[in-house]
């Protein structure tokens, strides 16, 4: 699997928050894709990658998911 892509559908919070923090540590920069399933995961990732100095580029709604697109320069 792509390491730029997580897929947390169907965890429960705080695993997408903590998947998401391991993977923009491991990437330092670039783009990263979240995809989870819940409002309250979508808000969480979102405000987890600001807080690590990300940007929410764009977040798409799939279906009952979301495609949460971060980046850093």
């Amino acid at each position: 699997m792509d390491e730029r892509i997580i897929d947390a559908r169907g965890l429960s919070c705080p695993q997408p928050v903590i998947l998401t923090i391991n993977a923009m540590k491991k990437l330092g920069s670039g783009e990263l894709t979240i995809l989870v399933d819940t409002d309250t995961a979508k808000g969480n990732v979102s405000r987890a990658a600001k807080a690590q100095g990300w940007e929410v580029k764009n977040i798409q709604s799939e279906g009952d998911a979301y495609r949460v697109i971060l980046i850093k320069a």
